[in-house]
């Protein structure tokens, strides 16, 4: 049976990579990648700083067409050239069904994008204002989060996939459960979601597959074995006793 999951599987050419002592293929979770598996809805990366979760994300996202510093596939400036070559050797196995739309969220680059917005709203067009697509409000005139929710709220639409890195920088923890609320609701509107993150709030979401990278390369785990879920519950629980450890 033909799959309607937009993004169903991730290979990597090892077989065109000569070394693997060079950077990207260097990190474990990358050397170790063979044949990734995608959830249907949400698959989150979790892990340390320098595991690879942004690198792979990354590569996902401009083998798929979207601009390596953000936006959707309609963005094309470059600010700095600085994405690693990981996505010309990987291969994307897709479904039947092609997204209407997506998004490439880099909560570090998102700047690059709100200026690249208003650079392109001051030529001469003969469509709506770029902007209005994202409340009709400068992105650069709210915060980090209130421009991000203002993206989520009014950017991202049906049937479409979202590509996000760290979305929980810009959002306080109500607001990343509200960012549940609405990738939700997203999803039972036909989007698929590839998410990186440290957020044990966002990775809550329960229809998912998380996968930690880290020094046994890419491994599955449920939610409550994830380090993010454990040490958080333990500061939690044990604010007292964590301080003094901490502050001997």
């Amino acid at each position: 049976m033909l799959s309607e999951q937009y993004l169903i599987e991730i290979f990597l050419k090892k077989d065109k990579i000569d070394d693997f002592s060079k950077y990207p293929f260097s990190l474990k979770a990358v050397r170790s990648l063979d044949r990734l598996m995608l959830h249907p809805k949400v698959t989150f990366f979790v892990g340390e700083n320098g595991s690879g979760k942004s690198t792979l994300l990354e590569a996902i996202a401009v083998a798929n067409g979207f601009n390596p510093e953000g936006g959707s596939k309609n963005f094309g400036f470059s600010t700095r050239e600085s994405h690693s070559i990981l996505e010309q050797y990987i291969r994307c196995s897709r479904g039947i069904k092609k997204p209407k739309g997506g998004y490439f969220l880099r909560a570090e680059s998102f700047f690059n994008v709100a200026t690249e917005i208003e650079v392109l709203d001051r030529e001469p067009s003969y469509g709506p204002p770029i902007i209005d697509s994202y409340g009709g409000k400068s992105l650069h005139e709210q915060s980090h989060g209130e421009s991000f929710f203002a993206l989520l709220m009014n950017r991202f639409s049906k049937e479409s996939l979202y590509i996000l890195d760290e979305p929980e920088a810009a959002l306080s923890p109500s607001r990343q459960m509200s960012f549940i609320s609405r990738m939700h609701e997203l999803i039972n509107q036909r989007c698929q979601f590839i998410i990186a993150t440290h957020s044990p709030i966002i990775m809550a979401y329960p229809d998912a597959l998380i996968l930690v990278l880290g020094e046994d390369g890419m491994t599955k785990t449920d939610y409550e074995d994830t380090e993010h879920y454990q040490v958080t519950k333990s500061f939690i629980q044990n604010r007292e006793g964590m301080l003094r450890k901490l502050m001997l």
